[in-house]
């Protein structure tokens, strides 16, 4: 496994993909964005008309399933980049994501993905810095407030993230913390750059020591 993980976790729309994105763009590494791969068999499910709630069905798509986030994502061969922000996505990803069997195929996954990455490697979600890479080189928490965070969302609204907070934060599996030894950054009055900046600063402080 890459020795070189930077772990973003955080509520929805604390900026946890736009900062990887470019925080990865400025290290030269790859990223991984896991709330994607969380959304896109959410779609999966919907599509084949399977009732979020059947946590045997829905694992068992989840262990079969072919699922990749760059450059676009796409499941099982089919293109859902521009489903996974759908309203009926919105509302059937919490249920999908506290099933427990799902994430362990998706922890087993992510894992892989690291295992076979070359360089460094960006990964952001909401268990990523307590569960699938509770050892990353940096750990770091974003939050911002929920106007904010409602605002960044557009049309989900404040209501639908609100019930996303409660939802990651109060599942049996894996719940939505920030780790001890995380660098926590309220992102509501910072830009990009300057959340970039602070990560990049924490990381050189630690690979100089």
């Amino acid at each position: 496994m890459s020795s070189e993980i930077v772990a973003i976790d955080g509520p929805a729309g604390s900026g946890k993909s736009t900062v990887a994105r470019a925080l990865a763009t400025h290290l030269g590494w790859s990223v991984l964005d896991t709330g994607a791969m969380y959304r896109a068999l959410t779609s999966e499910a919907l599509f084949s008309g399977l009732d979020p709630s059947d946590e045997d069905a829905v694992a068992e798509l989840a262990r079969n399933a072919r699922i990749t986030t760059l450059p676009r994502v796409n499941i099982n061969g089919r293109d859902v980049h521009d489903d996974i922000r759908s309203d009926a996505v919105n509302v059937a990803v919490s249920t999908i994501a506290a099933n427990p069997a799902v994430r362990t195929a998706m922890v087993e996954r992510q894992r892989a993905i690291a295992r076979h990455e070359p360089g460094g490697l960006v990964v952001e979600g909401r268990d990523i810095t307590t569960v699938v890479f509770p050892d990353a080189l940096v750990k770091v928490f974003l939050t911002a407030s929920l106007d904010e965070r409602a605002r960044r969302r557009g049309e989900e609204g404040g209501a639908s993230v609100a019930r996303r907070d409660h939802a990651d934060a109060s599942r049996v599996a894996s719940p939505l913390r920030r780790a001890d030894d995380a660098l926590a950054l309220d992102t509501t009055e910072l830009s990009v750059d300057q959340v970039v900046e602070e990560i990049v600063r924490c990381l050189k402080n630690i690979t100089s020591n």
